[in-house]
């Protein structure tokens, strides 16, 4: 079954579901973004009765959370969902594979007067309940903290009235060391017997050390052939913490220069957001929501066969922190789409609703990466138009 959501539902996963024959809740949401589509819906209560019976779930937001847990109640899933979601509670879970990594929970109403001493500088502090980067600061010294707790209450109001609560709650915070290491970003799902699949790892560029934007990620390769194993073995014992089962996720992690692998959070019954996970066809040909359904292990040493120096990226066009969207003209789409070698597809965004205007797949070579990670470096004001 599917939960269809905002913020975003691609054509790609459309067409997915209704070749899958797979079932989606009906509301007015799924309806608004899908369309005339032809899609299978069904009412809440038959949504609920096959929840009972055990059946698979994916969605493509984590806005539509809250039907599961609302209908799931006390299940297994649920338990699943909430080890995620929670990122203390998904530490706590996991701790016993990280036994030096310090974290701690902060009520929102305790930041003000938190015990810096009691977590080394830099660290990071976010939503106990997060997505999208949304809440995020680093702190690099216990001078930053005054202008980061007041930047939080800005956001905090924002944050809920732009997402559900079960997607960002900014009621609790999570204080946790920083993880200086190369980010990575894996979609993976758990069979019957809590094996781990992995369909595809994403590299997460970041243009700065104090950035925490998403906007760009990459696969390649050279990334499957080094990070498949590794990674593989790593999600598999995070999935026996968890006892994950008939389960997808999307877990990143960053690797240490001493090679070791450090979970910065699960997110559940999804793969990449936004549909970013469509990129997998982009790049391997392969639909991972199949995958998932049918129970099928990508064959990845026939996928990159072939396939040396081969890179699909995906960049996402962001406004500047504070822009006023409301007074966009236009978008110079095209100038935007000149910062890639060769577009696959361009994915315009309403960007009243959200601070983003657009999502561009691209595919190149390892020297083209280099020049988009250098002509994306500054922001992208110079493609946006402003009365």
């Amino acid at each position: 079954m599917f939960l269809l959501d905002a913020p975003y539902v691609s054509d790609f996963l459309k067409k997915a579901v209704s070749e899958l024959g797979q079932s989606v809740l009906d509301t007015p949401e799924a309806r608004r973004l899908v369309g005339d589509t032809g899609l299978d819906f069904m009412d809440i209560a038959t949504f609920t009765s096959r929840l009972e019976a055990g059946e698979k779930v994916l969605t493509n937001s984590e806005n539509a959370l809250e039907h599961v847990i609302r209908c799931g109640g006390e299940s297994d899933l649920a338990r699943q969902i909430d080890i995620c979601k929670d990122k203390a509670l998904f530490r706590e879970t996991v701790a016993d594979l990280h036994p030096h990594y310090r974290f701690m929970r902060v009520p929102f109403e305790d930041l003000e007067s938190f015990d810096l001493s009691s977590m080394p500088c830099p660290f990071v502090v976010k939503p106990a309940r997060g997505f999208f980067s949304l809440g995020v600061h680093v702190v690099a010294t216990p001078d930053d903290w005054p202008d980061v707790v007041a930047a939080i209450h800005e956001e905090r109001a924002a944050m809920n009235a732009e997402y559900p609560e079960d997607v960002v709650n900014s009621a609790e915070f999570i204080v946790e060391q920083c993880i200086d290491g190369t980010e990575y970003a894996i979609d993976v799902f758990y069979d019957e017997q809590g094996d781990a699949v992995i369909t595809n790892i994403l590299h997460h560029h970041f243009i700065s050390e104090d950035d925490v934007s998403d906007r760009l990620y990459y696969t390649s390769t050279a990334i499957m052939k080094t990070w498949l194993l590794p990674f593989s073995e790593y999600v598999s014992a995070v999935g026996h913490a968890c006892d994950f089962r008939n389960f997808a996720t999307h877990i990143e992690v960053r690797v240490t220069a001493d090679g070791d692998i450090i979970p910065i959070e699960a997110n559940p019954l999804r793969f990449a957001g936004w549909c970013v996970a469509d990129i997998t066809s982009h790049a391997w040909g392969f639909n991972p929501y199949a995958c998932y359904f049918k129970s099928l292990r990508p064959d990845w040493d026939a996928i990159l066969d072939g396939q040396e120096d081969r890179v699909t990226a995906m960049v996402i066009g962001d406004f500047v922190p504070g822009a006023d969207r409301d007074r966009v003209v236009s978008i110079d789409y095209d100038g935007f789409c000149d910062l890639f070698p060769t577009v696959l597809e361009v994915r315009k965004i309403d960007y009243r609703a959200y601070p983003v205007f657009a999502f561009v797949f691209a595919q190149m070579n390892e020297t083209e990466l280099a020049e988009l990670k250098t002509a994306i470096a500054s922001d992208f004001s110079r493609f946006v138009v402003m009365k």
